[in-house]
């Protein structure tokens, strides 16, 4: 009799395997990475109330840059700038002109340092704000951040107050390509500037770029006028050019004059000038910063602290 194939045996089957739980979050452990990455992320930009000042400070970072509210000025009255009179007097007027919501144009102020370019835009806008108070607002932008510039005549642009955009010691160097940012704000690009807007900058240069940069761009250019007409173009679109000059010994001693007039500094004139010229001379230069620097030495020595006479 034959036998019977056996069946095979059945396999038991394999246990289901058991689900094993996350371990439970560590709270505290994740409030420190919160933490941490609160600390690497660049701080949020405050907020920025047009009217909390006369003047404003634009910072570029963090991006998209923020403008810094400046309570004090340091600035001289415009009566105290000698040996600038025509210059002075028409940059007033072009100032003035645009506080009026009249046709103004970009002013560059070049030439001799210490001679006042700086301290006369300050003085311009102060003057106008003594008579109308929160005619015109100061924004200073440092060179390093020209390329910035988009961005802030953005947040101007939105705003009903008038603004100076001011932009001390602007020059630029060979391999500084932050020029060409500025030539397509000041007439360049879609929107142009706002209307409620000007741009004045202060430099040792008339045409801001260096003497060796301009020949070096004509010797390797395959049209060496093309070349240079690039670079000179920039400062063509400052509608005002003002030259500052050093001041003769007269106009020296009539800065002096007025700064001891205006803060009462009783001192015999003969020996006033003995010693201003020999002050001039250990510093080998004329010029109003010059005369500052001695007006301070001397308000020192008298006791008398610098604070306009009554």
């Amino acid at each position: 009799m034959a036998s019977r194939p056996k069946k095979a045996a059945k396999k038991a089957p394999r246990p289901a395997a058991a689900k094993v739980a996350p371990p439970p979050a560590d709270a505290a452990l994740l409030l420190r990475i919160a933490d941490a990455l609160e600390r690497l992320a660049p701080p949020r930009a405050p907020d920025w109330d047009e009217t909390a000042a006369d003047a404003f400070a634009w910072h570029a970072e963090p991006a998209p840059g923020w403008l810094e509210a400046v309570p004090q000025v340091n600035a001289v009255s415009i009566n105290l700038l000698q040996g600038v009179e025509r210059v002075r007097d028409i940059l007033l007027d072009n100032t003035t002109r645009f506080a009026r919501g009249l046709p103004a144009n970009n002013a560059l102020l070049w030439g001799a340092r210490g001679m006042g370019k700086s301290s006369l835009v300050k003085a311009a806008i102060g003057a106008i704000n003594g008579k109308k108070a929160h005619a015109l607002a100061l924004v200073e932008i440092h060179r390093e951040d020209i390329p910035s510039l988009p961005q802030l005549l953005k947040i101007l642009r939105k705003s009903k107050r008038r603004f100076v955009l001011f932009c001390d010691d602007l020059s630029f160097d060979a391999e500084d390509q932050h020029y060409k940012s500025l030539k397509a704000v000041l007439d360049g690009g879609i929107e142009g500037r706002p209307d409620n807007v000007i741009l004045y900058a202060t430099s040792n240069r008339r045409h801001l770029l260096p003497r060796d940069m301009m020949e070096n761009e004509r010797s390797t250019a395959i049209n060496p006028h093309e070349a240079v007409e690039e670079k000179v173009s920039l400062s063509d679109r400052f509608g005002l050019w003002l030259g500052f000059h050093s001041c003769s010994q007269e106009d020296f001693f009539a800065m002096l004059d007025g700064y001891c007039a205006a803060y009462g500094l009783k001192i015999d004139q003969k020996q006033l000038r003995a010693e201003a010229v020999e002050w001039s001379m250990t510093r080998g230069a004329r010029s109003g910063r010059v005369a500052w620097q001695f007006i301070q030495d001397l308000a020192g020595r008298l006791g008398k602290p610098l604070k306009p006479a009554r």
